[in-house]
């Protein structure tokens, strides 16, 4: 999955980099607005983050350019602004999602799941684990050591959750609420089964159950 990011902020721009590189997306910054409206018009992106106050054209600006020419790429707006005026004028230009600052890096991370949800955005890129492993995501395929396994969606999207995530403790409470909607919620058993299917094929020793606490993925 293609990114373009817009943001003029160092400290910020390289914190939101880093953490999207991490969760394996192909990420392109620019600082400026005039950037950001000529890498998308040159190159294709799955989804555009955009800062609304950055020089020479602003985030709001480079979208109502693009929808111009009928580029339906979705875009996440990030802003300062508190009030309704420029959520209102954001959507009517053409954004889909809207993120104030201050965020954590999980709420943007839900943010973009739910445009990847909503606009059917598949990653076919490799998803590297170590040197002999690696995720297909939407294939639902694993390879260990040269070996290919299909995976369930479900389990693809727990190892992914985990693997991203390394050297904390998940909580199957955390699994639940991040990776199911509210009305299909699973039970710690059926979370239980995914972790075992999983430590089957990757190994045992990968994802550690710390007792009363979670899982943890080395």
């Amino acid at each position: 999955m293609k990114i373009l990011l817009l943001e003029d902020d160092f400290i910020l721009a390289d914190l939101l980099y880093h953490h999207l590189k991490e969760l394996s997306y192909d990420v392109l910054h620019v600082n400026d607005g005039q950037k950001a409206l000529d890498e998308a018009s040159s190159n294709t992106f799955d989804l555009m983050i955009l800062d609304i106050n950055v020089p020479k054209i602003s985030g709001l600006d480079v979208i109502k350019s693009i929808r111009e020419y009928n580029d339906t790429t979705p875009a996440i707006l990030i802003t300062a602004y508190q009030d309704t005026k420029h959520l209102k004028n954001g959507f009517e230009n053409g954004c889909d999602d809207y993120i104030k600052k201050p965020f954590d890096l999980e709420e943007l991370e839900l943010r973009i799941n739910n445009i990847k949800k909503r606009f059917s955005i598949e990653n076919d890129e490799k998803v590297i684990i170590d040197s002999d492993t690696y995720m297909i995501p939407s294939k639902n395929t694993i390879s260990v050591n040269e070996t290919l396994h299909q995976l369930a969606k479900k389990e693809i999207e727990i190892l992914l959750y985990l693997t991203s995530r390394k050297n904390r403790v998940i909580s199957g409470d955390e699994l639940m609420q991040n990776l199911w909607e509210f009305e299909e919620m699973p039970t710690d058993a059926t979370i239980r089964v995914y972790i075992r299917n999983l430590r089957n094929i990757i190994g045992k020793e990968r994802i550690k159950t710390i007792r009363g606490s979670g899982y943890f993925f080395e």
